[in-house]
């Protein structure tokens, strides 16, 4: 009787521990569903002459949102010149004044460009 009593009394047990384990965690339930109801974002339009009222957010995102973009802008502009050609131009000039040449480029007359001929078209 009592290995009877015992299997009950284990079966009751585990039948518990199951009814617990498979319930529902976290609260929410069933996954929300909007239905369509043929409207932007289901807002319905206001009547003429009414201005819509911005929810709480939406300040802080268009401040955010606008604010981030400008101050990239600023640090773009800013951005300081680290192009190999700019480096380059900058120890070109250095060795050139070490040495006491000029820098800038003058065209022998060599260099020329050729007189245009007459039979051009």
């Amino acid at each position: 009787m009592s290995a009877t009593r015992s299997l009950a009394l284990r079966a009751r047990l585990q039948a518990r521990s199951l009814s617990t384990s498979s319930r529902v965690r976290g609260g929410h339930g069933a996954p929300h569903y909007n239905q369509p109801s043929g409207y932007l974002f289901g807002e319905k339009p206001l009547p003429a002459g009414q201005k819509r009222k911005w929810e709480d957010w939406e300040a802080v995102w268009y401040l955010g949102m606008f604010g981030s973009m400008a101050f990239a802008a600023v640090g773009l502009y800013y951005k300081p010149d680290t192009s190999i050609q700019t480096w380059a131009l900058k120890e070109a000039r250095e060795r050139l004044e070490a040495r006491g040449e000029e820098f800038t480029y003058k065209a022998s007359p060599a260099a020329a460009a050729p007189a245009p001929s007459e039979h051009s078209s």
